[in-house]
């Protein structure tokens, strides 16, 4: 069995996207998902992802299904639906957000040939904490939704104070919630290392650490004492990043427990059973014979679900998983750590 933790979800145009919308937000302005500070050289989707009527790549379920399911032999997908960006007028984003959430259940979990090998993500606003309660509260007994999804781009770190009723309301509801990093020229978020990135290799190359920075802040200011039973996704790369950055978390944070004591543990005791990460296509040290122990560092084998991020152009396959990884670890990233985190149903006994 294989699951594919990450494939993304697209309105088939801007023109889709506003009629679902409804006025008075059908008549604003804002940008489309690809419009971005930087973007790859050549094209951002990968070949033979567009559909035959022109519509956005991974915006029909019908083609996405069969590229999935038929052509690479996974059994489930769960959908990460792309927006327009974090934007300033928290009003508008929100009902984006809404609007999206109802496509995805309709067009993607309601109907279709695949409709039964789709789960989903809703998308909720953080910088409009009581809309994002309200969606958590709408979608949390629909039996095919399985996650919540923010953006890694936003005002604060995610272990502010302010962000506590959403973590509370994901813990309430038992979803999980994935931190992706989202498209469009939205509002330009701060946890970055030299703010905006001037050239594509920047950007990719300082992703990793803003999420770090979310994982690290949540760490140090309680949030996983506060809810034990809260589970973060990570779900656009960085696992790479997290042995270096949490051995030195731990290295500093062991003389100085008695500063936090809404976070008495080591940080690393608060990673098993709380964070997980969506592999990158550029994680890993590659296919070398030590690739096995990598994994094994920090618990990353018990963390990292396999995600194609379909249709993006930087399409992951399983045959480019290293092949020093025993067979168990590749059934942990491909299977048992997804079954388990979305305690989907009739794998139940897959939770490890």
């Amino acid at each position: 069995m294989k699951i594919d933790a990450s494939v993304h979800a697209f309105f088939r145009s801007d023109a889709d996207l506003r009629e679902y919308l409804g006025e008075p937000w059908a008549s604003r302005g804002f940008p489309t998902p690809d419009v971005t500070f930087t973007a790859p050289l050549g094209n951002r989707y990968a070949p033979g992802t567009r559909p035959g009527d022109g519509s956005h790549p991974g915006s029909d379920p019908e083609q996405v299904g069969r590229a999935l399911f038929e052509e690479r032999g996974f059994d489930l997908a769960i959908l990460h639906p792309m927006t327009v960006g974090v934007l300033p007028d928290w009003h508008l984003e929100s009902a984006i957000l809404a609007a999206t959430n109802r496509m995805l259940v309709e067009r993607w979990l309601g109907s279709g040939t695949y409709k039964d090998q789709f789960l989903g993500t809703i998308r909720v606003n953080p910088n409009d904490i009581d809309s994002a309660v309200s969606e958590i509260e709408k979608w949390r007994d629909h039996p095919q939704i399985v996650q919540i999804g923010l953006p890694m781009q936003t005002q604060a770190p995610y272990g502010r104070q302010h962000y506590r009723p959403l973590w509370r309301a994901a813990s309430d509801a038992g979803l999980p919630v994935a931190i992706h990093w989202e498209m469009g020229q939205g509002i330009t978020h701060p946890p970055t290392p030299s703010g905006p990135a001037r050239t594509y290799q920047q950007l990719v190359g300082f992703q990793p650490l803003n999420f770090l920075y979310h994982l690290m802040n949540m760490i140090a200011e309680g949030v996983f004492e506060e809810f034990p039973d809260l589970k973060i996704v990570f779900a656009d790369g960085a696992a790479d990043m997290l042995t270096p950055m949490i051995w030195r978390m731990d290295t500093f944070g062991r003389p100085h427990l008695e500063q936090t004591p809404w976070a008495p543990r080591m940080p690393s005791d608060y990673l098993p059973g709380h964070v997980y990460f969506v592999n990158g296509l550029l994680d890993t040290p590659g296919d070398v014979e030590f690739a096995g122990e990598w994994l094994r560092m920090t618990g990353k084998e018990d963390m990292l679900l396999f995600g194609s991020s379909y249709p993006d152009w930087q399409l992951a396959e399983e045959a480019s998983l290293p092949s020093a990884w025993t067979d168990e670890q590749k059934d942990k990233v491909l299977f048992r750590n997804a079954a388990g985190l979305y305690r989907i149903p009739q794998f139940a006994s897959a939770s490890i």
